[in-house]
This record gives structure tokens, sequence and C-alpha cells, in this order.
């Protein structure tokens, strides 16, 4: 085992390309409740806060539009149906996955993706290979609170001084800052390098078996 007894991964921008499927369900809403559509750069840029702030960027006036409860809903009805069609695990995730795994190392998934899309997506790409997997869901504060984060490592039975969490945006950083745990910082995701140094991410992965050296 390397330095860590524990890695948590964020999981959009981090372990699976979730863009297009989001962008997709994004639109769909905004089309019927705006006529209008949103680019997937425009998107890109909105994601890291869950999916009610992903929304309440993407549709003109946020939550003070009229129409947003029922282009919300309309999102994660579409959402739920769609979240698998064009999503995929990042090239090298999968091999990653399984090499940290084979090194007895514990792996969870931490995300301010709703939370059954986030256990639902974890079974399929990675089977029992994650210890735990985590999203937002009522009750419980979201990234960048730590709640979640402290409870993927309660349930694992393993010290934040043991644990390193990965992802791919400024709430990653921040989350793991709050926790005071071990941050690395991918740049395959939804964030340059650069804004993620701004953040203070002071460990970066360019490539994700690149985090073998490094956890």
């Amino acid at each position: 085992m390397g330095r860590y007894a524990a890695v948590v991964f964020d999981l959009d921008g981090t372990l699976l390309d979730t863009l297009e499927d989001l962008a997709g369900s994004v639109n769909f809403a905004l089309e019927r409740h705006a006529g209008m559509t949103r680019s997937i750069g425009q998107i890109r840029s909105f994601i890291g806060n869950g999916v009610r702030m992903l929304m309440t960027r993407s549709l003109p006036g946020g939550q003070e539009n009229p129409a947003f409860e029922r282009a919300f809903a309309d999102f994660r009805e579409h959402y739920r149906e769609h979240c698998r069609d064009k999503t995929r695990p990042y090239p090298q995730i999968p091999e990653l996955v399984q090499a940290l795994a084979a090194q007895g190392c514990k792996l969870a998934i931490v995300s301010n993706k709703a939370d059954p899309e986030v256990k639902k997506l974890s079974r399929e790409f990675f089977g029992g290979l994650i210890c735990s997997s985590v999203g937002e869901r009522e009750g419980v504060a979201r990234k960048p609170a730590p709640d979640t984060l402290f409870q993927t490592l309660r349930e694992m039975g393993v010290p934040r001084e043991q644990a390193v969490y990965v992802g791919d945006s400024e709430v990653d950083v921040q989350t793991a800052r709050n926790a005071g745990v071990d941050f690395i910082g991918v740049t395959w995701g939804f964030r340059s390098a650069e804004q993620l140094h701004q953040a203070g991410a002071a460990t970066l992965a360019s490539r994700p078996l690149e985090l073998l050296t490094l956890v």
C-alpha cells in the first residue's frame, strides 16, 4: 500500500465524463421552459455545486425565474432516465481503480450529484471496487461542507490523516481543506490546471495512472 489507506474521489469530471448527459438534460429543461439552450462550454463552467445550482446557473433568472422549480423537476426526471447515455469513465480510470484496489487501498466516491445517481453509476462502472458512494441528499450539507466526506471516512473506518481526496474543481479543493484531508487535483475534468492552482491545489495529476505515484 502507498501513502494513504483510502482514496476518495469526486465523480463528475474526475472518474466519469458526465458532461454530455448533464448538458442534454439541462437543455431539455431549458428548451421546454425558456425556449433556449446552453453550450457545452457554458454548462461545463456551471458544474460543481450540485444539480440544483447547475440549473440555477443555466436558467435565466435562476431560482427567481417563475419556471425554475418545474424546469428543475424536468431536468431531474430526464437525467434519471439518461444519466448513462453517453457517460463513460475517462481513459485509464478503470485501470487506476483496479490497481488501487489490488494494492489494498480503500476507495470511495463523494459527489454533489444526487445520491441515487451516484450509487447507480458507481455500481455500474466500478462494481464492488468502491467501498462507499455518497451523493447529495436532503438533510446533509453538500460540498464544500465536509459532512459527506466525513461520513464516507467513518463508513470505511479510516482517519482523515490517512485519506486523500481527488477532484477536479474549486469545490473539491475547498471540501478537502474544510475536512482537513490532503487533496490532489486532476486536470482532465471540468477545470484547468490554472484554475485549480488558483483555488489552492498544490498537487495536480494530468493523467489518471499518474495518481499511482502520488497516493
